[in-house]
């Protein structure tokens, strides 16, 4: 395959950032990177500055159906939940296709590179199996493969419509059964070179403890994630149920270690975030689905403080953007602690870029070095927004209307602020109007 050389006045390196940089890629890999060069022949000129590219480290593509139609009264994540099981009936492979196939390629819009996509939608509506028992997930591979990003299909588990409670209405399509068939199916999936199989646990709500185990050991290589701790009503919940914090009882059914992510983590202990601190677990925290949905604001500072290592994530999609959730990080920090800076710069691309690409699974991406995947996005420097900030914080004031090229495994996705598939909006409206006009 024939080298294809970049040049960047300013790229955000393992380092950190540095100036007059050539990146030359061969076999959809970084084979070169130079600091301090002058672009040669044939390079292409990026403009801006030049980040890895970013990891939404938890999606639910289906909910981007429900943004800007949530918005009535008053209510709670649980009340928001209604609607979503609405959405979440409404779906078929064809229109699962459509619909993640356009908000796959607005998160490339927005510099995201590699996806991790938390999927129950598994069987019809009914609970009856697809003749493909894997159509709805491979539909979402496919959605992945038309927008050019990298997948991490996190298949999850869910088997209990609460503590002591069977799954109902449209949970059922959620439902395997069985710790055991659920396994079953999730063995059919491979990988392939963009999609990487991932495994999850829905919550402890929705997997009972005696089921933890098995499906903590059933795929001992693969990432492993779960909702934690995201309302407080889960967490008195579990304490009735098991006496216990949701947290202790992953730790006791041996689900912590390593290659876990806990999602969200908004209502933790102090011994909670020592649990996971201990196990090596991660946390993705998604900052504008947990003020969206009055979740909360989790203890960002005391996790990495412990040493675990923060992720980001996009959730329900009511706003596609991971330079503002690592904004949001920072601000909902200084929100609670009345200090500025709680993270550096550094910290939140680490949180935007290689802590996700290591949390779903790619090890080595979400970097600009020798050996990564040319994974990569160029944020321009001369936008209303940008102009006058200085490259080294630019990350704290751009926005997906600053992206200007995304490149997914050496091939350009975006160039000059737009998807290679043409009109994304237009793929958007298309796919929510007939998802809405669906029966359920």
């Amino acid at each position: 395959m024939t080298a294809t050389s970049y040049a960047a006045a300013h790229a955000w390196l393992a380092d950190g950032p540095a100036a007059d940089v050539r990146l030359e890629v061969r076999d959809a890999r970084l084979v070169r990177v130079e600091v301090g060069v002058p672009p040669s022949p044939g390079d292409e000129r990026l403009p801006g500055m030049v980040f890895p590219g970013f990891a939404d480290t938890h999606s639910h593509a289906f909910h981007r159906a429900l943004r800007g139609r949530t918005h009535t009264g008053r209510g709670s994540f649980w009340t928001w939940r209604q609607t979503m099981y609405d959405v979440a009936a409404r779906l078929d492979p064809d229109s699962l296709l459509a619909l993640a196939t356009a908000a796959f390629a607005e998160q490339a819009l927005a510099g995201i590179t590699v996806v991790g996509e938390f999927h129950y939608l598994h069987h019809r509506p009914d609970g009856r199996t697809y003749d493909d028992r894997n159509a709805m997930g491979e539909a979402l591979r496919e959605a992945a493969s038309r927008a050019g990003v990298r997948l991490t299909l996190l298949d999850t588990c869910y088997l209990a419509g609460g503590f002591g409670q069977p799954t109902a209405g449209v949970q059922r399509r959620y439902d395997d059964g069985s710790a055991t068939t659920w396994a079953n199916r999730v063995a059919a999936l491979a990988d392939d070179d963009r999609t990487r199989i991932g495994v999850a646990i829905h919550s402890v709500r929705a997997v009972p403890a005696e089921a933890l185990t098995a499906v903590a050991n059933a795929f001992p290589d693969r990432p492993l994630h779960v909702h934690l701790s995201e309302q407080p009503e889960e967490n008195a919940a579990c304490r009735a149920a098991h006496g216990c914090t949701p947290t202790a009882l992953l730790a006791a059914h041996g689900v912590l270690s390593p290659r876990t992510t806990a999602v969200h983590g908004t209502h933790l202990t102090d011994d909670d975030v020592a649990l996971l601190a201990a196990s090596g677990a991660g946390c993705c925290l998604c900052p504008s689905t947990e003020a969206d949905l009055a979740d909360g604001i989790g203890p960002a500072r005391a996790l990495a403080d412990a040493g675990v290592a923060l992720s980001l994530g996009t959730d329900q999609h009511s706003l596609v953007d991971l330079m503002a959730e690592a904004r949001l990080l920072e601000m909902h920090e200084r929100l609670t602690s009345l200090e500025r800076g709680r993270f550096t710069v550094a910290d939140l691309v680490a949180a935007a870029t290689h802590h996700g690409y290591d949390a779903l699974g790619w090890p080595g991406g979400g970097r600009l070095e020798v050996g990564a995947p040319a994974d990569f996005v160029a944020v321009r420097l001369d936008t209303p927004r940008t102009a006058g900030a200085l490259p080294t914080q630019v990350f704290l004031v751009a926005g997906v209307a600053d992206v200007d090229t995304v490149v997914v495994g050496g091939d350009v996705v975006v160039r000059e602020g737009r998807h290679v598939l043409g009109d994304v909006a237009a793929l958007l409206g298309d796919a929510v109007d007939a998802v809405w006009q669906a029966v359920s």
